[in-house]
């Protein structure tokens, strides 16, 4: 598997994690590190001229090593800082779910996206995890709660109840209907039978009415994307999927976060 560290209501904005962490100062490492290059290249070339590595090294020699590096540090920084990022924008349900879903599916035949940031219409919607397969793409909602649930696939608002309180909170499975038909959009090549719903709840909360279809526990949705067995996409698809999620999710950045909130914020009026 590989892993990319990648709201119908006003509620999915609150659910951005209140630990967000400062982002990192890469694009500045970059700059220096990109300038120590072209400082380098400059004296080489500049040696070489004056006969002192000329006689060694080849002249095209450098522009092609600066070529490698940058192409290696521009790799670098998309795989490796942008999965810190996501994973620095994940609450603990959402950590969890990627590193069972990591541990359960690490085949090139699943690609797992965290996080991530759509354009949809005039408005944003975020997704918590994508799982792209040969198997189906699972747009994947998780709620990491504790207590009794109560809940109806048909209901606005989904109830917890815990031994001090009851929270009313809005029906998960509407919240991510948004999230589905962002994906669906945007990969418009891929059937809609292909792109399912999948709500997980991942904490200790116990169901006190029947689990509506498509909502699961964790280990629940470990067993239900096994049994998803029959080939829908190609890899060269599921890499083609990959490839326009990619593209099209904005930055990860406590920024970005901060303007999809402010604009639930706008469409269904401030929280009470």
């Amino acid at each position: 598997m590989y892993v990319e560290y990648v709201a119908a209501k006003v509620d999915d904005a609150f659910e951005v994690p209140l630990n967000l962490s400062e982002e990192y100062s890469n694009g500045a490492v970059m700059r220096f590190l990109f300038l120590l290059l072209f400082f380098f290249v400059l004296y080489s070339l500049n040696s070489t001229k004056s006969g002192h590595l000329g006689a060694l090294i080849p002249a095209f020699v450098y522009p092609a090593v600066t070529l490698v590096v940058g192409f290696a540090l521009g790799y670098w920084q998309r795989h490796s800082v942008d999965k810190r990022n996501a994973r620095s924008f994940q609450n603990g349900g959402e950590a969890l779910l990627t590193q069972t879903l990591t541990k359960n599916f690490n085949t090139e035949d699943y690609h797992l996206l965290n996080h991530i940031t759509l354009k949809h219409g005039d408005t944003t919607t975020q997704v918590d995890h994508i799982l792209v397969s040969r198997f189906g793409v699972f747009v994947i909602e998780t709620k990491d709660y504790t207590g009794w649930i109560f809940g109806n696939a048909n209901h606005d608002t989904w109830t917890q109840a815990t031994y001090r309180d009851k929270f009313k909170f809005q029906n998960p499975i509407h919240q991510n209907y948004l999230h589905v038909k962002a994906v669906e959009q945007l990969l418009d090549f891929v059937p809609s039978n292909a792109i399912h719903s999948v709500v997980v709840f991942v904490g200790d909360a116990e169901f006190k009415t029947d689990m509506p279809a498509g909502v699961f526990t964790l280990p629940q949705l470990v067993e239900y994307l096994k049994g998803c067995t029959e080939e829908v996409l190609s890899l060269n698809r599921v890499q083609f999927c990959v490839g326009r999620l990619e593209t099209a999710r904005l930055k990860i950045s406590k920024q970005t976060d901060l303007e999809h909130v402010q604009a639930l914020r706008n469409r269904y009026g401030e929280k009470n």
